[in-house]
């Protein structure tokens, strides 16, 4: 697996990493055994970085990762903090910050933690010096090595990484998502900011498997979030309408090489991507966990992929997303 450098953390992580939310909630039933295979067949095909949260399942996913940590000390994981309230910038305070960074070391079942995201708080904490001062001092009472912050639109991605102790940005970044490309990623680089490429496949368009008769379970956020009834619909498809990103999965078909699935075409791209360092899509069992692992040693995609993914952007997807985040 091909190694890179998470950002100001000075850590060499996988280039694929895994995503833990599937495995906590919100993703239809995920069994128990299932979730651990899937986070043992990604170690087993050299992944060492794992993303969860607090929010996930109400600490499942953290746990489930906490067991897989005892067996193999050396990955690195990150958790988030900060939606266990409303996102009202008064409670992003010193005393929940370290409420849940208890919470989060004892499901984790480590004195410190690697590196703890902000979890897509408002705008108005990432402009908030004292947040940051808190963090700082966070780090240095030993709870964790280093922190970050997860945004949901480019601007706010911005903001976290001209804050100096930010390690890493954690954005939505995908075939359905290109605006991170134009701004944000140069940023980073300059900065060296860590680039963690979230919902890496849209939330399962991009695998290729749905249809228009696709049926996902009432506790499926792909079935009760659509326009966003939950949380930030553009955690959902991308925030793509799901008859548009089904044509747009249609229009990339053709451009997938021979003996590479959908999947994997769209995890590459990414990875082609200049200054991202990890890519983090789930799992829900160990198949899915080691052909996620493959895409890594893909080889770069050829030009002719790279500008045909750029048209249907362009011409299907841009006009619904691009503005919003």
């Amino acid at each position: 697996m091909e190694t890179r450098v998470l950002g100001r953390t000075n850590t060499d992580v996988s280039a694929i990493g895994f995503g833990a939310w599937q495995i906590g909630a919100d993703w239809g039933q995920v069994d128990q055994d299932d979730a651990l295979a899937a986070l043992h067949a990604a170690v087993e095909a050299g992944t060492t970085f794992f993303d969860t949260a607090d929010v996930y399942g109400d600490g499942r996913s953290e746990q489930l990762v906490g067991q897989l940590l005892k067996d193999h000390p050396h990955i690195t994981v990150a958790t988030k903090m900060g939606r266990r309230l409303d996102q009202d910038p008064a409670n992003y305070n010193p005393d929940n910050f370290r409420a849940w960074n208890d919470r989060s070391r004892t499901n984790l079942g480590v004195d410190t933690l690697d590196l703890v995201q902000l979890h897509c708080p408002p705008s108005q904490v990432i402009a908030a010096d004292t947040v940051f001062d808190d963090l700082d001092r966070m780090v240095e009472e030993g709870r964790m090595r280093a922190y970050g912050v997860s945004v949901e639109t480019c601007d706010q991605a911005l903001a976290a990484i001209a804050r100096p102790g930010v390690a890493t940005v954690q954005i939505i970044l995908n075939a359905f998502r290109h605006k991170p490309l134009e701004r944000v990623l140069p940023a980073a680089k300059a900065a060296g900011v860590g680039i963690i490429a979230r919902v890496p496949l849209a939330s399962g368009l991009l695998s290729g498997k749905f249809t228009a008769r696709t049926a996902f379970a009432d506790d499926d956020h792909r079935a009760f979030n659509r326009t966003g009834q939950a949380f930030d619909r553009g955690e959902t498809f991308s925030g793509l309408d799901y008859d548009t990103g089904l044509a747009a999965v249609e229009r990339l078909r053709p451009l997938v090489p021979q003996g590479t699935t959908m999947a994997q075409f769209a995890l590459r791209w990414i990875l082609d991507q200049d200054g991202v360092s990890t890519v983090i899509p789930g799992a829900r069992n160990a198949d899915q966990a080691r052909a996620n692992a493959t895409a890594a040693s893909l080889p770069p995609l050829p030009a002719t992929a790279h500008t045909g993914i750029r048209d249907v952007y362009d011409e299907l997807v841009r006009p619904h997303v691009h503005h919003l985040w």
